[in-house]
């Protein structure tokens, strides 16, 4: 068995290490809950239907993981997933975990705990995707519309990160065979600056030449932007 199961392989996160792992001509398998007919590729996969996930792991040694979205219990929905990959010898697995440590959601540790329990499976934790300031993301999409971030972190700073170098970390993970496996340790990945919402938007107005604001809020009301956007209740809560 050789190649590469890369859940979420058609979204923002998922898409950049196809690429990148295509371009150094490591097989791919794409999986996603609406296949491309044109993307040889391409694999159905569903988190909500376990049917498919032994199919999408056939064939290949290692995953890319990308958990469900939107939720802070991911386990109900990944823990069978997991079982399934350890029963058909998958050899590594790279999960893509956050940096931030969400309240009430003991579940994302538990995630990461069991995916690190296992020899050569190993995770990410990456800080704030800059990606997020671009549509169709809540916030880059209130940028668009009305030049502003509505935002409850005050002067809080996020080590901001291209999500492109995200996919460059969890490409070599899976793919480079000098990767110790009995490495264990979780991978903390930021960008090269901590920098407040107010400072993003410096850089946002420079780069583009309209003027971008902040607007304070508070949590409540952060949380209800964000339910407003699609969000389920509780991963709002949470992440405002």
């Amino acid at each position: 068995m050789t190649g590469v199961l890369v859940t979420g392989g058609t979204g923002k996160t998922g898409s950049a290490p196809v690429e990148l792992l295509r371009g150094n001509g490591v097989p791919v398998q794409v999986a996603s809950r609406r296949a491309s007919g044109g993307d040889p590729d391409a694999v159905r996969f569903d988190w909500e239907d376990p049917a498919t996930h032994p199919v999408a792991l056939r064939g290949v040694d290692r995953v890319s993981l990308v958990p469900p979205v939107n939720t802070v219990d991911p386990m109900p929905l990944v823990g069978s997933f997991l079982a399934e990959a350890r029963r058909l010898g998958v050899r590594r697995a790279v999960l893509l975990g956050s940096a931030i440590v969400l309240p009430n959601a003991p579940s994302a540790l538990e995630l990461a705990a069991r995916v690190r329990a296992r020899p050569g499976w190993v995770v990410l934790r990456a800080s704030g995707f800059m990606q997020n300031v671009l549509s169709p993301h809540p916030v880059g999409d209130r940028i668009r519309r009305h030049g502003e971030i509505r935002t409850a972190a005050g002067d809080g700073r996020v080590g901001w990160i291209d999500a492109r170098d995200i996919a460059a970390a969890a490409s070599v993970l899976p793919a480079d065979p000098a990767v110790e496996p009995s490495d264990q340790r979780d991978h903390l990945l930021t960008g090269p600056k901590a920098l407040s919402y107010r400072e993003a938007v410096g850089i946002i107005t420079a780069r583009t030449g309209r003027p971008v604001r902040v607007v304070t809020i508070g949590t409540d009301e952060q949380a209800a932007d964000y339910r407003a956007a699609g969000t389920s209740a509780e991963f709002a809560t949470a992440i405002a």
